[in-house]
């Protein structure tokens, strides 16, 4: 009778072992992996950010790899614009627009080219012109020479920058002044011959507002009529908490839409910071100097109240909603930089300022923004709160 108890003993003993010794599968589970902005969003348009010379050079190692991660789509800031890539009027500088090209297409990514013809950050030569002719040679050269060096490779060029006033006027640019608005199919007409296969853009700022939507349907018919080949809008979104009216940003994108061209948010942040009363737009020659240093105006240097936060979240949330309500008519959506840090907001309007206008903060962790834009896709019924 002992030895059968001992070996019943000992056999709930070993059961008892082995079940203490299996693992947890609850703590061990593997957490689930967050989707990427890129795949959430694959089926409906392509998401982009504007990359500096840090992550061109991949010198900015975390913003190179939530780069990889979240965007399918690549736009410079800075390095392709007239002065930095052709600096006089015999001498291109393509260094950085070669690494920036090749960076797209070691990684898959659509390439945008930003941009071809603007008033700003021009050579400085050209503002020097006075003879149509001698004006239009130049445009044909610098347009032939940049997007034919990376023909087949770009995806789409901004061929036209910020080219009007807000009244929807065209902008008294040097191009205006020489050549009247012949400059503008001129400029369409070079870039499709310069590189048939890739998109071409007009882009600007402001572009919800009723009088200057109206200038930019009269820019685009202008282009058709020449015969020149446009293939979308670029509405930049340099937006705030409270404007532009999401019903304005709508009826834009459904009127650009009636012209047979591609829609594209470009240039996508969102200040929480205030602004001078008498800002317009994201026109860049702007510099309130005299605001520099006042508490008032950067009121969030030491961080965001979780209030704000929230109010930030749910913008964007507002924002992706119409976004994914014309997903049909909307081909891509980029944002002006990768994270908080490197954003041209900290800057500008208002030099040393502290904003937080994008959907990673300065160590480019993922903030409650980003989980409020994926949540619309894989929780289309969330609420936010506090």
């Amino acid at each position: 009778m002992r030895l059968i108890f001992r070996t019943l003993f000992f056999a709930l003993f070993l059961q008892f072992t082995n079940c203490s010794d299996k693992p947890d599968k609850t703590e061990n589970s593997t957490p689930p992996v967050t989707p990427s902005l890129k795949t959430t969003y694959s089926k409906d348009f392509t998401i982009g950010a504007a990359i500096n010379e840090a992550i061109i050079l991949q010198k900015d190692t975390l913003a190179l790899k939530v780069l990889k991660r979240d965007f399918s789509s690549i736009t410079p800031e800075n390095i392709m614009k007239w002065e930095e890539i052709h600096p006089v009027a015999d001498t291109f500088n393509f260094d950085l627009s070669d690494k920036f090209v090749a960076l797209g297409e070691e990684n898959e990514m659509e390439i945008i080219g930003h941009t071809l013809v603007w008033h700003s950050q021009i050579g400085p030569w050209m503002n020097t012109l006075t003879d149509s002719t001698i004006m239009a040679k130049y445009i044909k050269e610098h347009i032939n020479t940049v997007a034919g060096r990376y023909k087949g490779k770009i995806h789409g060029w901004d061929v036209v920058n910020e080219a009007l006033n807000e009244d929807g006027s065209l902008r008294e640019s040097v191009f205006l002044k020489v050549m009247g608005d012949g400059y503008l199919p001129l400029a369409f007409k070079q870039a499709a011959e310069a590189d048939p296969e890739a998109e071409l853009y007009y882009n600007d700022y402001n572009m919800w507002k009723p009088e200057k939507r109206e200038g930019a349907v009269r820019l685009v018919k202008l282009v058709q009529e020449s015969g020149a080949r446009i293939s979308g809008v670029g509405m930049q979104g340099h937006w705030g908490l409270e404007e532009p009216d999401l019903a304005e940003v709508e009826k834009s994108i459904l009127a650009y839409a009636a012209l047979g061209v591609k829609v594209m948010i470009t240039e996508l942040d969102i200040t929480v910071l205030p602004n001078p009363w008498d800002m317009e737009g994201a026109e860049v020659s702007q510099n309130f100097r005299e605001f520099e240093g006042d508490e008032k105006m950067n009121p969030y240097a030491s961080g965001l109240p979780d209030s704000v936060q929230l109010k930030l979240a749910n913008r964007y949330t507002d924002i992706f909603k119409l976004f994914l309500k014309h997903k049909d008519k909307i081909s891509r959506v980029t944002f002006w930089g990768v994270g908080d840090a490197n954003s041209w907001l900290n800057g500008w309007p208002i030099r040393g300022r502290t904003n937080y206008p994008l959907l990673f903060d300065r160590e480019y962790n993922r903030k409650n923004i980003y989980d409020s834009v994926i949540g619309l896709k894989t929780q289309p019924n969330q609420k936010l709160a506090l």
